[in-house]
């Protein structure tokens, strides 16, 4: 019980102090607006939050679909001597730093070429990646047999019963999974740093250039010798916690559903 509401009272006390700093300067400029020009007072963050959508959006589709192909192919296809090394690799892929995943991709992507949101995304989805496959994996185990056992009785294929039966009846869980990956790559600022760092103060959608992101805007703000900067720093650390709440709270929701409907 100690140990519980210790955790608990360490999630709180992050909230509270970074709400408390950063709900002064929320306003609709935080939204609407790039930054200001040097010793220009206010400006807001929106080239950071569009910059994060195009990240983390890229990120997902990468990361979303190898995942769970990985999932179904560990979970319904492979023999246990090929799904061992896979599985051994992933939980390796899980705990690998993510700096150490920036170097790699900067590397492979940027050096000799430029920084781009494309290979920041490709380093955000190696993250994703593992959570994902994961967390379908265990989605998958909580099909019934009597499920499979059915659709292949009826004659079906073995990938007939799994695109139309067991799919369909786990995609909550695999949004769950997916929305979880996203809390975690959605704070990501180390992998940013090495592949899509030199940006400019507008708004980028292109994929192809380097976008400004809400971590790497908390980093930048956050050494600025100026306390304007030091308070939107707190402002977009107050934004980001709050989507990252909300993405958690909605893949525990999602998660209750499907456990609830797969036991019915």
């Amino acid at each position: 019980m100690l140990a519980a509401l210790l955790a608990v009272g360490v999630l709180v006390a992050v909230v509270v102090a970074v709400v408390r700093h950063g709900i002064s300067k929320l306003n609709l400029d935080l939204f609407t607006q790039t930054p200001a020009g040097i010793f220009e007072p206010g400006g807001g963050l929106a080239n950071a939050m569009a910059g994060s959508i195009v990240l983390v959006g890229v990120a997902t589709a990468m990361a979303l679909p190898v995942g769970v192909l990985i999932a179904i192919f560990l979970t319904e296809l492979a023999p246990k001597v090929v799904a061992q090394p896979i599985q051994t690799a992933l939980d390796v892929m899980n705990g690998l730093p993510s700096i150490i995943i920036g170097i790699f991709i900067y590397g492979v992507l940027v050096a000799g070429h430029q920084q781009s949101a494309l290979a920041g995304s490709c380093a955000l989805a190696i993250i994703a990646l593992p959570l994902i496959a994961r967390s379908t994996q265990e989605v998958l185990r909580l099909v019934p047999n009597s499920l499979r056992e059915a659709g292949l009785a009826l004659g079906s294929a073995r990938w007939r019963v799994i695109v139309g039966v067991i799919l369909p009846t786990c995609v909550g869980g695999i949004l769950t999974g997916t929305t979880l990956a996203i809390a975690r790559i959605a704070g990501e600022t180390a992998p940013l740093l090495f592949t899509s760092s030199l940006v400019t103060d507008k708004v980028v959608w292109n994929p192809l250039q380097a976008v400004q992101s809400l971590p790497l805007a908390i980093f930048e703000l956050s050494e600025s010798a100026d306390p304007a900067d030091n308070a939107r720093a707190w402002a977009a650390g107050t934004v980001l916690l709050g989507a990252v709440l909300i993405l958690s709270l909605a893949s525990k929701w999602a998660q209750a559903r499907t456990r609830r409907k797969l036991g019915r």
